[in-house]
């Protein structure tokens, strides 16, 4: 037999009609039981427990004691942009490199987040007029070796 999109079936005993719970005494499925037993938690409806529920035991989670600090919360987080990316995605007659820019070849991901320009191993050959949060000493040197400007959008983060 040849196989066809047309004569393709799922295998005999794999597919089963599903339980249709509750529906009556006749089906099987309904009354008290249902398929889930007598009484108890479990028979329930909205049955279930949290995932770190041990029984009654003192959960581990609760047992740990807490120690230290984290300063996750407080991290500054950056979309760090090579200007060697710069200089291969985004056209020589464009001067401005503003996030929307940025967005616009791909090169960040969201204009709102913070923005960090890094060096890359190329030569600059264009004046450039950068706006980011944060940039490297090298990349500022070079921008403004070729006369270019760094424009820095947020006051409160610093260069370094």
């Amino acid at each position: 037999m040849v196989i066809l999109l047309s004569n393709l079936r799922p295998a005999k005993g794999s597919r089963h009609r599903k339980k249709r719970l509750g529906c009556g005494e006749g089906s099987g499925h309904g009354g008290s039981g249902s398929t889930r037993g007598m009484k108890g938690q479990r028979a329930r409806s909205g049955e279930g427990k949290n995932p770190g529920f041990e029984g009654g035991q003192m959960p581990l989670v609760r047992v740990i004691p807490k120690r230290g600090f984290s300063n996750e919360k407080f991290r500054n987080y950056f979309q760090e942009v090579s200007l060697t990316a710069i200089i291969k995605k985004v056209p020589k007659n464009i001067e401005e490199i503003t996030p929307e820019i940025l967005k616009k070849y791909n090169l960040i991901k969201d204009i709102d987040k913070k923005i960090k320009i890094i060096s890359g191993n190329i030569k600059l050959d264009r004046k450039l007029k950068i706006y980011a949060n944060k940039v490297t000493k090298s990349v500022e040197e070079t921008v403004q070796k070729l006369g270019g400007e760094i424009i820095f959008l947020d006051k409160k983060v610093h260069k370094n």
